[in-house]
């Protein structure tokens, strides 16, 4: 099947399950429900072959272009379906199981992440290295064909619902940056784990502290060999910066839309809305080169910060104009409209921070791509 097949098929199967697809956007409506409802759109689309295209063969999928998988997440953030934060997590993740993890692991955990059946989550983050994965302290110690893990993990998305975790840990000596780090695939039902799950001020419990009690992993769940996490890593975190984002973009497009078609168009200031459309179109066409290069089977690397920068900047300058056209509905409105603009409005504020700081992704820049200084 080419892209074009894929699109004319997908467009018309999402118009004829619209009514199963569609979710719930009352003020009412939980986190805990966003996530059943998400592994039902996760099941049916899998179940009907869509989510299986783009992804190789050899874990259970269809094969061809990553650009269907693209395209999945846009129709389906685009007809409101879903909401891509969580739902690009799939990106995030499963490129590097299916590339470090051993055969027989992929094979049989990936089609159950794919399906909805399985909730993962990542373990980078740690109260004292957020942006700085290189300084982070979790250990293991090689236990016989065991790891034994013993630490703690912040900002974890999604901990509580997960049933997996791709964990960097601390395996050697941390004299060098990126050196004696090692990436695991955890069992999060395992002993000794506990999840404490954070409120965040836009009212979902969607981040977690995690931590871990000696924790025992087997050793065949280390992803790709003792003291390669930096390299699991930096090849998961480009995903974080490219699928996912074009996911996010597709949903921030659609937004200004609902935007323009409701705010009174004497408070939409002219200029404002120009600059918006302006950022919404460059992060569109930067996240669309990527998308090519992603399809071409190109190496993603630190030129994916340049999407990350364009897309925090363009997500907080269309909620702020949000804000400036609804402020009185968004600050004490308790309509379901009013809620959803005042929670994104506030998750907004983190867009300069999760996925890698926006002071961390200017200084990838800078060192990485415009050569105007070595790594500190």
């Amino acid at each position: 099947m080419d892209l074009n097949q894929f699109r004319v098929g997908l467009d018309q199967w999402l118009d004829e399950h619209a009514a199963q697809l569609a979710p719930g956007h009352g003020a009412d409506v939980t986190f805990d429900g966003e996530m059943a409802h998400l592994a039902t759109v996760k099941r049916l689309t899998y179940d009907a072959g869509w989510m299986r295209w783009g992804w190789p063969e050899r874990v259970g999928g269809l094969g061809g272009s990553t650009l269907m998988r693209a395209y999945l997440g846009e129709a389906l953030t685009c007809r409101d379906f879903i909401e891509p934060s969580i739902y690009s997590m799939t990106e995030v993740l499963l490129p590097a199981v299916i590339e470090f993890a051993s055969g027989d692991l992929a094979e049989q955990v990936v089609p159950r992440f794919l399906r909805g059946d399985e909730v993962w989550c990542q373990g980078f983050s740690e109260p004292g290295a957020g942006s700085d994965l290189a300084a982070l302290s979790c250990r293991a110690s090689r236990e016989g064909d065991a790891w034994l893990v013993t630490g703690q993990k912040v900002w974890t998305s999604l901990a509580q619902y997960a049933d997996r975790c791709i964990l960097m840990v601390r395996s050697g000596s941390p004299q060098a940056a990126g050196r004696g780090i090692t990436a695991l695939f955890v069992d999060m039902a395992a002993p000794g784990i506990t999840v404490r799950p954070i409120r965040a001020m836009h009212g979902r419990e969607e981040f977690c502290e995690v931590f871990f009690d000696d924790v025992i992993v087997p050793v065949e769940r280390t992803l790709g060999k003792d003291g390669e996490g930096w390299t699991v890593a930096m090849n998961l975190l480009p995903y974080e910066r490219s699928t996912a984002l074009w996911h996010r973009g597709a949903y921030l497009r659609r937004r200004m839309s609902d935007l323009l078609g409701s705010a009174p168009v004497d408070v939409l200031e002219p200029d404002a809305v120009g600059t918006v459309v302006q950022q919404l179109f460059a992060l569109h066409a930067r996240s669309r080169a990527t998308q090519h290069r992603l399809s071409r089977g190109e190496r993603l690397g630190p030129e994916t910060s340049i999407d990350k920068v364009l897309l925090a900047t363009a997500d907080q300058a269309l909620f702020d104009l949000a804000e400036s056209a609804f402020s009185a509905e968004v600050a004490t409105g308790s309509d379901s409209c009013s809620a959803r603009w005042r929670r994104e409005f506030l998750y907004s504020r983190a867009a300069t921070i999760y996925g890698g700081s926006a002071e961390v992704q200017r200084n990838i820049i800078a060192r990485r791509l415009l050569d105007l200084g070595a790594e500190q």
